[in-house]
């Protein structure tokens, strides 16, 4: 690439940072409407799930939902063990001791 190149890639991508990130700033004076602000409760939970959901269903980079993929069945325990406890800490502590004592015993 010729220095005019980077130039311009650089260009762009600040253009590209400063509008996504000023974008707020510019409907500032307006309120967003009640589905959408309704709709952006749930991207946190959205975003995790993108994040780990691949992680507990591929193995060997193929999907697998069989009973040999201890970190899905790890997942399965923590996820029934929150809707009993509603302990995200104890949580997290609890799909780690399934992981590790599934992955001692395989």
């Amino acid at each position: 690439m010729s220095a005019f190149e980077y130039l311009l890639l650089m260009a762009m991508m600040a253009a590209t940072t400063f509008l996504t990130r000023g974008f707020f700033f510019l409907l500032a004076g307006s309120r967003m409407p009640a589905w959408l602000q309704h709709a952006l409760g749930y991207v946190p939970a959205v975003a995790l799930a993108a994040i780990v959901a691949p992680d507990l269903l591929v193995s060997d980079g193929a999907v697998s939902l069989s009973w040999t993929n201890i970190k899905l069945i790890a997942g399965v325990a923590a996820i029934a063990f929150f809707l009993w406890t509603r302990h995200v800490l104890a949580t997290l502590v609890f799909g780690m001791i399934v992981f590790t004592v599934l992955r001692q015993l395989a």
